[in-house]
């Protein structure tokens, strides 16, 4: 067990002690504002060590103002991506197109950022690590509410009383289904699967996505810098999500083997690289869509209350703005009025991303020789046409100000 002790601290109150379950994104960045508004912290994480590499994630909108007020977004900028073009191919290896990223994802040019995932965890844990405890290769048990506050065990042993515990443990969260039962309730599941992982670049890319489609499949290389190494992505349509694959990474490999068997390109190659792959990441494209984000003691953050899914971009954002706004809401409040402010003042922005689905970045993924056609004739006009602005809704909502505790 890795632990960081905490700063010595002596208000005239005892400080409210709160525990946040996951050390990604959105655990650290709330870690970070609550200890700020004088919360003692407790961070518990079921990875032995914060989960390094990862492909590349977006900052935009109001989740930049968030990182620039944690003073992170310097170091940010350093790391950021600088992606070039992204290449789209038909089913041959023929070329379609190639364009702007931006223009396919709707980023602002020179603002918005794109680092590797791994570089913005180190970056949120750095900014935390001396104020808050981490305990690490540990999880939470049970949780047990009551009017002096929330029991919890834990799967390493022991138990300890919080005054309020968070959820920040992702789209398969144990700690909503601790709260509100089943996932798959709660779950919207977008058609989609995708397989992850890393491999050699023998293919001479830099700065740059390769991507190659059938109606319902795409494999996708991916460059960042002139690194020996791409990530690789294998993305397909399904009608159901396939649970029993989700703790079977040889189901998982066997089932992209299959649907990816008659393909061509590269990507017979990557089928190999990937059998192979010691990072493997497969999940499926799906939405958290929950009627509330709190129960008691309880508040859910980031994926585990209302993930987004990857096609929006907004997944690391969402978190980061939805960190900040829950610490924000329980700066002067208690547990039921924060938690209701935290919904009242971040639902709308969190929907209207959710609802982003279907405008530009799913079109990406056609299921039908048709919409492939109309697709590709899409890129070939938006190759000749600069970067758009940014996406509205990724600037919907204005911060509220910081208050630090005295």
């Amino acid at each position: 067990m890795t632990r960081t002790d905490q700063l010595t601290h002596t208000p005239t109150t005892p400080r409210r002690k709160v525990l946040i379950s996951g050390a990604s994104i959105a655990g650290p960045a709330l870690a970070f504002w609550l200890n700020r508004h004088g919360y003692a912290v407790t961070v518990v994480e079921k990875a032995a060590s914060l989960r390094s590499g990862g492909y590349p994630i977006d900052v935009r909108g109001a989740a930049l103002e968030v990182v620039r007020r944690m003073g992170i977004l310097p170091r940010l900028q350093d790391l950021h991506v600088d992606l070039r073009r992204i290449t789209f191919l038909d089913g041959d290896g023929g070329k379609v197109a190639s364009v702007d990223p931006n223009a396919v994802a709707g980023s602002v040019a020179g603002q918005d950022i794109e680092v590797p995932r791994g570089e913005l965890t180190d970056a949120l844990y750095a900014a935390v690590r001396d104020d808050v405890e981490f305990v690490f290769n540990d999880s939470i048990d049970t949780l047990d509410q009551s009017d002096h506050g929330v029991d919890v065990t834990f799967r390493g042993g022991g138990s300890r009383t919080f005054d309020m515990v968070f959820g920040a443990d992702g789209l398969h969260s144990r700690t909503r289904e601790f709260l509100f039962g089943p996932e798959e309730q709660f779950h919207r599941y977008l058609g989609y699967c995708f397989a992850g992982f890393t491999m050699r670049n023998t293919f001479g890319l830099s700065n740059e996505v390769t991507m190659w489609n059938t109606p319902g499949r795409a494999a996708a290389l991916y460059a960042v810098g002139d690194s020996d190494e791409v990530h690789a992505f294998l993305n397909f349509a399904r009608p159901e999500a396939p649970f029993g694959a989700f703790r079977d990474p040889e189901a998982q490999r066997d089932l992209v083997t299959g649907i990816f068997a008659d393909a061509g390109w590269e990507v017979p190659g990557m089928i190999t690289a990937m059998r192979d792959a010691d990072d493997l990441f497969f999940d499926v494209v799906s939405q958290i869509r929950l009627p509330r984000w709190s129960s008691g003691r309880v508040a859910l953050v980031g994926d585990a209350a209302y993930a987004p899914s990857f096609l929006t971009g907004q997944g690391s954002s969402l978190a980061l703005v939805g960190a900040y706004m829950l610490a924000a809401s329980l700066a002067d409040r208690d547990a039921a009025e924060g938690f209701a402010a935290y919904e009242r003042d971040t639902r709308e922005f969190v929907t209207l991303n959710q609802d982003q689905i279907g405008e530009g970045d799913a079109a990406l993924f056609p299921t039908t020789a048709r919409a492939l056609e109309q697709r590709n004739d899409m890129l070939r006009n938006l190759s000749n046409m600069p970067a758009t602005e940014g996406r509205p809704a990724h600037s919907a909502l204005t911060l509220p100000e910081f208050m630090p505790v005295h």
